[in-house]
């Protein structure tokens, strides 16, 4: 390890300790350490755990399933997102979870119906990390959005489906559905979507099939070349 990551090892492993998130420990085991520069250009210390993971007994704390958490968010329409600093080390809070924000290791997402829901939300929420001493990092924190990146995926306003097929009343199919049903078929198999392909390039298909038909798109590079189906 260079002498500028031992100095960082050193100031990171004292905050832990300064802040009660570690202790010293005098055990034979131990795991080997190396540094990850961020992208605000900040060192994270990444800690290898894989050996003295199979000498320890196992803590129950499943994460939760991904599906299962953006299914809370049928209705919402406004968001914001919090990510905790060192989160890792810090405490899960209960209340209200699962009511109006959801927790996923150090990112907290707030969601709510409407504008004066998600302030008192907010409140909440913030009161709550004052009081537990919680840390969030404000660079990466985002309030007020109608639209959100959270978990590789983004989540925005989710009422579209509800306004066609509002509950206990019979699904239609309106000529403006058809309408726009065309319009998003033409934009998917014309340019710009669509482009050429490049000799000596990898090509990738992605495939499915049910009893009653299949479907395939060629694609390079990450873009659309062709579909097709039947």
């Amino acid at each position: 390890m260079a002498v500028t990551e031992l100095k960082e090892l050193k100031s990171q492993l004292q905050e832990l300790i300064d802040r009660g998130f570690a202790r010293l420990s005098f055990s034979p085991w131990g795991a080997p350490v190396l540094f990850v520069k961020k992208k605000d250009g900040t060192m994270r210390m990444c800690i290898d755990y894989r050996q003295l993971n199979k000498v320890t007994v196992k803590n129950k704390y499943p994460l939760p399933g991904i599906d299962d958490l953006f299914d809370q968010l049928k209705g919402a329409t406004v968001f914001s997102k919090i990510d905790l600093r060192s989160g890792y080390y810090q405490l899960i809070f209960r209340p209200y979870l699962d009511q109006f924000f959801m927790v996923f290791i150090d990112d907290i997402l707030i969601y709510s119906r409407n504008e004066s829901e998600h302030a008192e939300h907010l409140r909440i929420v913030l009161q709550i990390l004052r009081d537990k001493q919680l840390y969030a990092k404000f660079s990466k924190c985002e309030f007020w959005l109608r639209e959100v990146g959270f978990l590789g995926h983004i989540v925005s306003a989710s009422d579209s489906i509800d306004k066609i097929a509002p509950k206990d009343v019979k699904f239609e199919w309106l000529e403006k559905c058809q309408n726009s049903f065309d319009q998003l078929k033409a934009l998917l198999t014309e340019a710009p979507i669509l482009v050429q392909p490049e000799s000596g390039k990898e090509f990738v298909i992605y495939s499915d099939a049910s009893l009653i038909g299949l479907r395939c798109v060629l694609m390079q590079e990450g873009k659309v070349i062709a579909y097709a189906s039947r």
